[in-house]
């Protein structure tokens, strides 16, 4: 394979996989991870098993929902220690291939295996094989010539799969594909593809010319669109990574009605997240409230502070003032806050401020 050597490892139904380790009398059985593990209550799936997935259960649907869709699956709750303990072994026999390596979380990384001396497929071979025996779980790996096949491959064949895309198969292998493998692609922009030009698959995607995307979706991401339909990608592996945002949210049993019980919340959250920050050591530059109303209306509210800060308190004041602007007109089911423009503390001025103004609110999720 010429030019680079890139692997996407993804572990299969990581959790759940870890579950049934853990408890052998759950193997082959459906199982369900998320929240607390009481399908009455709510909360979302983290993740299920493929026995789960047969009867259409997937990560983020409502606990509920799953439990309707598979009555008679195990539904636990979720053991984020025992998950990273596993995770840190499988990111060790990662590092140990002499490969720059992307953590994207608990379950999946790039590597970049560029002028290593084995060939990518036998490295995602040995990987695939050091997981199965130290691990006893199994992952599914994707090679290609960049990140965003790689990442294609690597959900082709699943679970425990291995799927090479060579630089000269590229067009052919993903000719075929539904468009939605492609990043930036979602059902939203996938329906517009499908309703205004026809598009269905990165074929027809990528045979579409540039200028006919960019005049209907803009010059960026119709470019984007062009690119990627082409099996393009440049972007590189990062092996230092820095987190994007932090956020605490909650979901509620019973909804919160007094005005009082929702501001301690507000606060209690953001001084939540000051800690998680202070702990990885950020500074934030935004805020950002999340408030739920009954039955599914979620608004955002968001507010630029003038000077970076990991305080507690000029969080919580910097979200006090955004609920301020969220219409208490119903009762709340769900509140989260969400800090990001994160600089590292060692950067950032020492004497922080939530001065500045507000920015324009978000458009509600449809």
């Amino acid at each position: 394979m010429g030019g680079r050597t890139i692997l996407h490892v993804d572990m299969d139904a990581f959790f759940a996989a870890v579950e049934q380790l853990r408890r052998p009398e759950l193997r082959g059985r459906p199982v369900v991870v998320g929240g607390d593990g009481d399908p009455r209550k709510r909360g979302v799936v983290s993740t299920a098993s493929y026995e789960a997935r047969a009867f259409g259960v997937h990560s983020a649907m409502p606990l509920r929902v799953a439990y309707r869709r598979c009555p008679h699956a195990v539904f636990l709750p979720v053991d984020f220690a025992a998950y990273r303990a596993a995770s840190e072994r499988m990111h060790a026999i990662l590092r140990e291939t002499g490969a720059r390596v992307e953590s994207l979380g608990l379950d999946e990384a790039f590597l970049d295996c560029t002028g290593l001396p084995d060939d990518g497929e036998t490295i995602a071979r040995a990987i695939k094989a050091r997981i199965a025996d130290e691990l006893h779980l199994t992952a599914s790996v994707g090679v290609g010539p960049n990140k965003l096949v790689a990442k294609i491959a690597s959900g082709l064949v699943k679970p425990d799969g291995l799927t090479v895309i060579r630089e000269d198969e590229v067009a052919a292998r993903l000719a075929p594909l539904p468009v939605t493998v492609l990043w930036g692609v979602g059902p939203k922009t996938a329906a517009r593809l499908r309703e205004v030009l026809g598009v269905r698959t990165v074929g027809d995607l990528a045979a579409m010319p540039e200028a006919r995307l960019r005049a209907l979706f803009g010059p960026r991401h119709g470019a984007h669109l062009h690119e990627t339909a082409l099996g393009r990608d440049e972007s590189p592996v990062e092996t230092d990574w820095a987190p994007k945002s932090i956020s605490r949210e909650r979901t509620f049993q019973v909804d919160l009605r007094r005005p009082q019980e929702i501001r301690e919340t507000v606060g209690r959250l953001a001084r939540e997240v000051a800690g998680d920050l202070r702990e990885q050591g950020y500074r934030t530059a935004n805020v950002t409230l999340k408030v739920r109303l009954v039955p599914f209306r979620t608004l955002t509210r968001s507010r630029t502070l003038t000077v970076p800060t990991d305080d507690p308190a000029e969080i919580a004041l910097a979200a006090a003032r955004l609920l301020d602007r969220v219409p208490l007109d119903r009762p709340v089911r769900l509140l989260g806050v969400r800090v990001a423009k994160l600089s590292p503390a060692s950067d950032a001025a020492p004497t922080p401020c939530a001065g500045a103004g507000p920015e324009p609110d978000p458009a509600p999720p449809a």
